[in-house]
């Protein structure tokens, strides 16, 4: 049975626009609807929330901020959002329309999925992630219902429903807003979000492809979101043996339970990828998993959801009572083998004598290869004073340490040894510790007044990057040159963040009609305005006489800047088309064949003539040549 029927959605048209033609998924607060643009002529998605919630101030507001978020996000791995408004008790987006499938459905369809496939669609998130990062926003909800894989294979993310502003402190006292499944510690613990908490959803998402099963599953959200705060993410090649060392280490960086451990943002764990992925061979990367892990727990961890914090506070998992008091029995004693004959006295000593000489042999062997040697701890993302304990223990020295920036651990933390981890060094000898200094900050310079190329220049030379460069009109500003910067001048921020310009455009200039005026005329008028006139290459027939304006763009009574160019078309005149004659027609007659040839007709009656019915002249000869759309005037009699 079609479910969409029973929608009563299903066949109206929303806002006297969106023509609602089937319903594709329900969520939490939303549903999904493939539409037709009615205006345009072209398919989309219909985002409507839930009528129950639409009254609900904050989720309205989240709806507008997802709209406003994702438009400022131009993307090609984001799901475009077109339009956002209302009709009645539906508050709607309109949005590209993806047609394939999602990430949840391949995960269900096919279970775990080759390291190649599994990265292959990871880039293109982090990619979509690493710009809403840099552009200032965390989106939340990461999970593979909000992955979009087209039929052409392109990877896009949606559902910014719940975007928050990097710099906005995302803290709730009694609920938190996700998914359970993929709630990072930090929100499970306080409810705060920053880029780190859609790395740690992502590296979730990498250990389920890779494995095709959640990392953590319990009897109720609860235990769920316990394991999260108090339990590692296990590595990938637990459940699929082989799988290559450096994917599960791709997956322990995303997923650290303490935030500072974790890549900064996407665009961190974007690198981590693309260096993890060039140390795999071609049988690392297809290696085919075995038969997929099961991912049927029912779909309520997977769904967004408003959470209790009550359920969120880490409470002991229950002992299971059977396990406590379980005793195991002894088994039925096995039959000896049989006796064998004793070795005679001379093969005994011979023996024991070979046994020695082996294993002076091996001792001495261990003494040269390993009792002079030991490896290097690993002492990664310990702070200093536990990496001197540690390699104390070890029976090595500390000897240089070294600072160096780094946006993905904290300050304080070891972020390198040399020798590296591991490494085979002799006892007593020294390592030297590179220790973070943290994310380098950069103040962004005032840059209001200067032109755009040198605010980009200047921005590259501080350690930043120009963002997206938008245009708005200022009496204040001259055209052309920065009118403000999002951050604005003086803002702390990390090493490579993304800084919006926004340009003045100049005071507003009314743009004058010269439609129907001469060129030289219209040219003079426009300059004089402050814009510039460029002419249209092709010309038009039009009421107008030849080489006076018939159109021009933008039209007359708009605002533009100046500067601003205006496109004119010039006209070639009138169609010329032959007059019919109808003298001697009726009234009806003569106007359906002039309106027909084109014309406007006019009725020139006398007081006597008010009921004539008879064409006795008109205006225009027949058969002569008169401009299509001019008026010919009947003399009725």
């Amino acid at each position: 049975m079609d479910t969409t029927l029973q929608d009563p959605l299903v066949g109206q048209v929303l806002d006297g626009r969106y023509r609602v033609e089937a319903r594709i998924a329900v969520g939490g607060m939303a549903t999904v609807y493939r539409a037709v643009d009615t205006r345009l002529d072209r398919v989309l998605a219909l985002k409507v929330m839930h009528p129950t919630l639409a009254a609900d101030g904050s989720f309205v507001e989240r709806f507008i901020r997802e709209a406003k978020s994702v438009a400022r996000l131009a993307h090609p791995n984001v799901v475009q959002v077109f339009d956002q408004g209302a009709d009645g008790s539906y508050v709607y987006l309109a949005m590209e329309y993806i047609a394939g499938c999602t990430l949840r459905d391949v995960l269900r369809e096919r279970g775990a999925l080759q390291p190649r496939a599994a990265l292959d669609i990871l880039e293109p998130m982090l990619a979509a992630l690493g710009g809403a990062h840099r552009a200032g926003f965390v989106h939340r909800d990461m999970k593979p219902e909000n992955v979009l894989i087209g039929d052409d294979g392109r990877v896009k993310v949606a559902d910014f429903g719940l975007v928050r502003s990097v710099d906005t402190v995302t803290s709730t006292t009694g609920t938190v807003l996700g998914t359970v499944a993929y709630l990072a510690p930090e929100q499970i613990e306080h409810g705060t979000a920053d880029p780190r908490v859609d790395v740690y959803a992502c590296g979730v998402m990498l250990y389920e492809m890779l494995t095709g099963g959640k990392p953590h599953h319990g009897d109720s959200p609860a235990q769920i979101l316990y394991k999260h705060v108090h339990e590692d993410v296990p590595p990938p090649s637990a459940s699929v043996p082989g799988l290559a060392y450096e994917l599960d280490e791709l997956v322990a960086a995303a997923t650290a339970r303490t935030p500072g451990i974790r890549p900064y943002d996407a665009v961190a764990l974007l690198a981590r990828l693309r260096e993890a992925r060039a140390a795999l061979s071609d049988e690392q990367l297809d290696a085919v998993p075995p038969q997929a892990l099961s991912t049927e727990h029912g779909n309520a961890e997977d769904r967004t959801s408003v959470i209790p914090r009550s359920l969120t506070v880490p409470r002991p998992l229950p002992v299971n009572e059977e396990e406590r008091h379980h005793t195991s029995r002894l088994a039925s004693p096995a039959p000896l083998p049989p006796r064998r004959r004793p070795l005679p006295r001379r093969g005994v000593v011979s023996l024991v004598a070979a046994l020695l000489v082996v294993l002076g042999l091996v001792a001495g062997v261990w003494y040269i290869n390993s009792g002079q040697f030991t490896q290097v701890p690993p002492v990664l993302a310990k702070t200093e004073e536990q990496a001197r304990a540690r390699l104390s223990d070890a029976g090595l020295e500390v000897g240089e340490v070294r600072q160096a920036y780094s946006d993905t651990v904290r300050r304080g933390l070891v972020i390198g040894t040399d020798p590296a981890p591991g490494a085979r060094i002799r006892d007593n000898d020294s390592v030297t510790l590179t220790v973070s200094r943290g994310p380098e900050t950069v103040r962004v310079p005032a840059l209001r007044g200067e032109k755009v190329a040198d605010a980009k220049r200047t921005l590259k030379n501080e350690g930043l990057e120009p963002g997206m460069v938008t245009r708005e009109f200022s009496d204040e500003v001259p055209r052309g040159e920065v009118l403000r910067t999002d951050p604005e001048g003086g803002v702390e921020l990390r090493a490579g963040t993304a800084i919006a310009i926004v340009v003045s455009k100049g005071g507003p200039v009314d743009v004058p009609d010269v439609v129907g005026e001469d060129l030289a005329d219209a040219r003079a008028e426009l300059l004089e305005a402050g814009l510039k006139v460029e002419v249209a290459s092709a010309q038009i027939n039009s009421e107008h006489e030849k080489g006076q304006v018939a159109l021009q763009s933008p039209d007359s009574g708009g605002e533009a800047a100046e500067g601003d160019t205006v496109t004119l078309t010039l006209s070639k005149g009138p169609v010329m088309v032959e007059v019919p004659d109808v003298v001697g027609d009726s009234v009806d007659e003569a106007r359906e064949k002039l309106e027909g040839a084109g014309f406007e007709v006019k009725e020139d009656r006398g007081l006597l003539d008010l009921f004539g019915d008879s064409v006795e002249g008109q205006s225009v000869p027949g058969g002569e040549l008169a401009p299509k759309g001019s008026t010919i005037t009947l003399d009725i009699g």
